[in-house]
């Protein structure tokens, strides 16, 4: 039997709402040279059902069903098994535009020097509708900058070379949350790394994400990644070989302090709760801020960070039609950093000019 050029991995947990558009748009691909290997990762509804249904239908499906064992088992797993020359990555929530395989598979075989490529996202609601579209740095030396302060490469939608993914030790069990950004930091140790200007994914934002979901551990987890990567550069052992649990005293340890978590921590709830805010998903939003006073010290955040809390708040309040607590942390939030009194006229003056 001859091995296919790509590897789909795909690890889905009770994701009955979105699998069908997720699987399909992989086999409606114009590249066609590819075998879909998915992990059913313990799942109590019925995406057993709908995977097994698919691959009655198509060889080219593999589903493995298993107890549960996590996301970062079963990539690896679903790795493990994999034929092909690249290994791409996709997500039981997203959609992969049709070309995606095709323009992936293209670069990288023009590009033998390139261990990992990602590309541009959409992102999508949960009902599918357009929010807007995130592209990240293109060129391997951009990239390089922007991993040390965040992980300018969308997971699902990577394609990277089967060799290299085994040469580094696949993904981390102790960094679960940031998996991809640590394997990112340690492909990018010994190859480059590229994105492609091209949106090949919508990617679907909801509140049951473990990006919105598991805010605290992915920040740690993102911190240890940051750290061990430090260390390697300076030639040091790797100390997450030896680390079973990431706790705030062990990022102590690398050598991150207590108000660096602190503030990592309130920028992350920043954009989690900004995210839902957005999507309409008001009484999740509200569970997430709270969820920030109980497990986070917010105020050793930077003074625009804690506004835009503040900001949040109140308008999360003012849903509620809480409207005399609303009016009080949106005053605190302007005498915090007064500058925020302006922003309605900068929007007034924005408005004005792309009118004229």
């Amino acid at each position: 039997m001859v091995s296919p050029i790509v590897s789909v991995v795909m690890s889905v947990y009770n994701g009955e709402r979105f699998l069908r558009e997720a699987v399909e748009s992989i086999l409606d691909q114009n590249f066609r040279d590819f075998e879909f290997i998915v992990i059913n990762d313990g799942s109590t509804d019925f995406t057993g059902q709908i995977l097994d249904s698919y691959q009655e239908k198509d060889s080219r499906m593999h589903v493995y069903h298993q107890e549960n064992r996590g996301l970062v088992e079963s990539l690896n797993r679903g790795c493990g098994r994999a034929q092909g020359k690249y290994i791409a990555r996709m997500d039981a929530d997203d959609i992969s535009v049709i070309n995606r395989l095709g323009w992936q598979v293209e670069f990288m075989e023009q590009h033998p020097e390139v261990g990992v490529l990602g590309g541009a996202a959409e992102i999508i609601d949960i009902m599918g509708m357009s929010l807007r579209t995130c592209a990240n740095p293109i060129e391997d030396h951009d990239i390089r900058i922007a991993l040390l302060d965040d992980c300018p490469i969308w997971h699902p939608t990577v394609l990277m070379r089967k060799d290299v993914f085994v040469s580094v030790g696949g993904y981390r069990k102790v960094v679960f949350g940031s998996e991809d950004y640590d394997l990112w930091l340690r492909v990018a140790d010994h190859y480059q790394l590229a994105n492609l200007g091209a949106v090949l994914l919508h990617y679907r934002h909801h509140p049951h994400q473990i990006t919105v979901s598991k805010g605290k551990q992915l920040i740690f987890s993102t911190l240890a990644a940051r750290a061990a990567a430090t260390l390697r550069r300076d030639g040091k052992p790797d100390p997450l070989d030896s680390i079973v649990d990431i706790t705030s005293a062990v990022l102590v340890d690398l050598g991150v302090n207590e108000r660096i978590q602190q503030s990592a921590l309130a920028r992350r709830y920043l954009w989690s709760i900004g995210i839902l805010y957005n999507n309409g998903e008001y009484s999740d939003a509200f569970n997430v801020l709270t969820e920030m006073l109980q497990t986070c010290d917010w105020k050793q955040a930077e003074k625009r960070v804690i506004t835009d809390l503040r900001i949040l708040a109140a308008q999360l309040h003012w849903k509620q039609r809480r409207f005399v607590k609303s009016i009080l942390i949106a005053v605190h939030a302007a005498i915090t950093r007064p500058i925020i009194l302006g922003r309605p006229f900068r929007s007034l003056l924005h408005w004005f000019r792309y009118s004229n």
